[in-house]
């Protein structure tokens, strides 16, 4: 029965993904920009307080554009806050598992949290919901995540990750942020040279925000990402090395002034952990 179930959730997702794709533009057509931003409801998962944590992630429809939509009308949760943690930055194309949002162990089975996303001139919408057939465990995860279901999972926990210093930072254009973060793991699963060396059928424009591959070397990766705030951001590197102590720095410059929030996620290449930083980018003081 629970294969059957776990069977089930991959499945539904698959249909999902099928769906929301044709329902956009003709079939093999490709467009770069002018398209819309489908939120998508990845499913829940338990804890041990008896909470659960629904998982949300999206599908940019478009190539090349990389949207900023404001929490607000364009971007909200109903019921209760609008601002749940979701991203306001959103990358190309298909991104996985993006972030969580937990709701009390009183939720009910029949009570929906709706994500609505409207860019474009269109407005989409994911239900997030407590059915039996969307929840998420390891299992599901190795298998969207292209890891496998073979041994050597057994009693993986979560990566950690925190920040080194303060949780709110300053800079001043065009000066650059260093940032440093400290991730450790348990070591499951072991460092997998052959997911490393996979190849990715998916152009570089729709690559995932966190791939992986990446941590499959070593079996721990740090990838950054830009969170939320205006203009580009530049992580050098955007995946760092990982030191001494679980040590992991990188160098970020801003395109222009605001309010940023900059994520830091540690990767097992099966459960990813988050931590953010918010950094104030004051404009150039004038001649």
């Amino acid at each position: 029965m629970k294969g059957q179930s776990r069977n089930l959730r991959v499945i539904a997702a698959v249909a999902l993904l099928v769906g929301a794709v044709a329902s956009a533009a003709p079939a093999q057509e490709r467009w770069n920009r002018g398209q819309n931003v489908q939120p998508v409801f990845e499913g829940w998962e338990r804890n041990d307080d008896g909470s659960f944590t629904m998982v949300f992630g999206y599908l940019n429809r478009n190539y090349q554009e990389q949207p900023v939509i404001p929490v607000g009308p364009n971007n909200r949760f109903e019921p209760g806050p609008a601002d749940r943690g979701q991203p306001t930055h959103f990358y190309n194309r298909r991104q996985q598992f993006v972030f969580t949002v937990r709701v009390p162990a009183d939720w009910g089975r029949e009570r929906d949290l709706v994500w609505t996303v409207t860019h474009n001139g269109r407005t989409d919408r994911a239900v997030g919901h407590l059915w039996p057939v969307w929840e998420i465990d390891g299992g599901v995860m190795r298998l969207n995540r292209g890891t496998g279901t073979g041994q050597g999972y057994a009693d993986n926990q979560r990566p950690v990750i925190r920040l080194e210093g303060e949780e709110h930072l300053e800079v001043t254009m065009p000066d650059t942020l260093e940032i440093a973060v400290l991730a450790g793991d348990d070591g499951v699963p072991s460092p997998n040279p052959r997911l490393a060396e996979r190849r990715v059928r998916r152009g570089p424009k729709s690559q995932a925000m966190v791939d992986p591959r990446q941590a499959a070397a070593t079996g721990l990766a740090v990838t950054w990402l830009h969170w939320r705030g205006p203009g580009e951001v530049t992580f050098d590197p955007r995946v760092p090395e990982i030191g001494e102590g679980g040590r992991a720095v990188t160098e970020v410059s801003f395109s222009e002034p605001g309010t940023y929030v900059l994520q830091a996620v540690a990767d097992d290449t099966v459960f990813v952990t988050p931590v953010n930083v918010t950094v104030e980018v004051k404009p150039a003081a004038a001649p």
